[in-house]
């Protein structure tokens, strides 16, 4: 009987460990697609850059789980665009935007939103195996 629930509680505390992990993965989602257009403060300066979550494996009640261990900045080109009256452009009148893909976020969301979804099935899951055990036992 302890070995059920304790395999049962370690399953739903992994689960729980990549819910963290999706949930801090859509918050920097959010924050790239809240600064897609944003420009840089002074001229010719470099505007908000993408932002992307770094996961490593974390031990989770002696089983391996995952975490959102860092964010790094996306180092890819910032997009350029022409407009000489633009209080950010440069010296030659290009303005640089952020490095944000507005439908690569769109589609990491609802990568994150379906792992998400997932984990809460494998929690819903490992409890009813855990009462439907139970109910076996007391017959």
């Amino acid at each position: 009987m302890p070995e059920i629930k304790s395999m049962a509680s370690v399953t739903q505390q992994v689960a729980v460990s990549a819910l963290r992990a999706q949930q801090g993965r859509m918050r920097i989602i959010a924050e790239n697609l809240a600064n897609a257009d944003s420009t840089s403060k002074t001229a010719g300066g470099d505007p908000y850059r993408r932002q992307a979550p770094v996961f490593t494996p974390a031990k989770v009640a002696g089983a391996q789980g995952v975490k959102m261990s860092k964010v790094m900045p996306d180092q890819t080109e910032f997009r350029q665009e022409y407009e000489p009256g633009h209080p950010s452009a440069d010296a030659k009148g290009y303005v640089k935007l952020p490095n944000v893909n507005s439908l690569i976020e769109a589609l990491d969301m609802r990568q994150a939103q379906r792992a998400y979804e997932a984990n809460l099935n494998v929690i819903e899951t490992s409890r009813s195996m855990q009462m439907r055990t139970l109910d076996l036992i007391k017959k």
